[in-house]
């Protein structure tokens, strides 16, 4: 079983503010004279409530929910997740480097894939861990993290932990369920597995029994960001046995979900079907696109995610056709790694698909 740094064990650090929901919880009863929080609980707002509304100001007076019970709780009955494992952080950012805050010392082996989201590796440098990382396994219509080469590196280089994104991101590739699992029994016992899920919602098969697992020695990362819209409020939940959680909470910002995130994620869960809409038509934009491009005969790669991966001949090519596009006013994505400098992404937005908004691109193809 993988380990927790000695410095958190025992009694290690504790919340000294845990705030007053949780400390209304552990009465049983409400505290309805608040006189020791010095918040700013009764200022005015005027020009706030003239911009947002009432609605809205009513949630920025206190420092929110430590616990994020009310989220928690609509995840856990929504998908069958043992609400005592879940831990819900500012996005799925924010998790990484809690992640790697409560499992990893600084000086210790960290391992990933060459050009995969690359926040882990900023974060992981960040934490001053030894980033170790491993090519793609690339061929004919595949372009997916190397689940061997990965296992391989985290033997030879005593890794403290493993970083696997899955959906992953920027190729899309999804590793299915029993890969996982298999992963995460050739690791070695005392390393970690972080298993970035920020795209699970996109995935054809996201509930399954293997979904709501909170597997030994995994840490699982989710986000509200994509499926659910909420990007710019900062809401992901990671899922984990309770001990880990219980030490993640020792190293976590406790306040690091406002108050306004908090209500705003608990009314969107209150609407599911606004989300499965929404994952609905991203997929049917996504099958579109991916359609359009391989008519122009691009190399599409598999995915399941929110957007679509184009592997272009070369780099060369793909850094003038992200260049071009972007002095024309259109983003899309180039990763950063001269490793995955061939590869374009392209997110399933109905935008994507106006007619001639990324001719630059379909000029490239076809005239290559």
């Amino acid at each position: 079983m993988p380990r927790y740094p000695d410095h958190l064990l025992g009694d290690g650090p504790t919340n000294p503010f845990p705030g007053v929901r949780v400390l209304e919880r552990r009465l049983g009863r409400e505290i309805p004279h608040q006189l020791g929080s010095n918040e700013g609980l009764d200022m005015p707002h005027r020009a706030l409530r003239a911009h947002f509304g009432d609605a809205m100001v009513a949630h920025v007076y206190s420092y929110g929910d430590a616990e994020a019970l009310g989220i928690r709780r609509r995840l856990a009955d929504q998908q069958g997740i043992p609400l005592e494992a879940l831990l819900v952080d500012a996005g799925a950012d924010s998790l990484i480097a809690l992640a790697l805050r409560a499992v990893a010392e600084p000086g210790l082996t960290v391992v990933g894939t060459t050009g995969t989201y690359p926040t882990f590796g900023y974060f992981a440098r960040g934490q001053g861990c030894r980033l170790v990382e491993v090519p793609y396994d690339e061929g004919p219509g595949r372009l997916a993290p190397d689940l061997e080469a990965l296992t391989r590196a985290a033997h030879a280089h005593d890794a403290r932990l493993v970083y696997l994104a899955n959906p992953d991101n920027p190729s899309g590739h999804l590793h299915d369920d029993d890969a996982v699992r298999g992963l995460r029994a050739e690791l070695p016992d005392d390393c970690w597995l972080l298993l970035d899920e920020a795209y699970h919602d996109f995935r054809d098969d996201a509930d399954t029994p293997f979904a709501r697992e909170a597997l030994p020695g995994v840490i699982r990362l989710r986000t509200l960001s994509k499926a659910h819209g909420l990007a710019g409020l900062r809401v992901g939940y990671a899922i984990a046995e309770p001990a880990t959680l219980a030490v993640m909470m020792k190293v976590r910002i406790h306040y690091a979900v406002s108050t306004l995130s908090q209500a705003a994620a608990e009314v969107v869960l209150d609407h599911p079907e606004e989300s499965r809409a929404h994952v609905a038509a991203v997929l049917e934009r996504r099958a579109r696109l991916a359609a359009h491009f391989r008519a122009l005969g691009a190399d599409v790669l598999p995915s399941a995610t929110n957007f679509i991966g184009l592997r272009l001949p070369d780099a060369e090519l793909a850094g003038r056709v992200h260049g071009e596009l972007l002095d024309a006013g259109r983003l899309i994505a180039r990763p950063a790694d001269p490793a995955l400098g061939h590869v374009l992404r392209i997110t399933a937005v109905e935008d994507a698909l106006v007619p001639g908004r990324l001719a630059i691109l379909e000029k490239a193809l076809e005239t290559r």
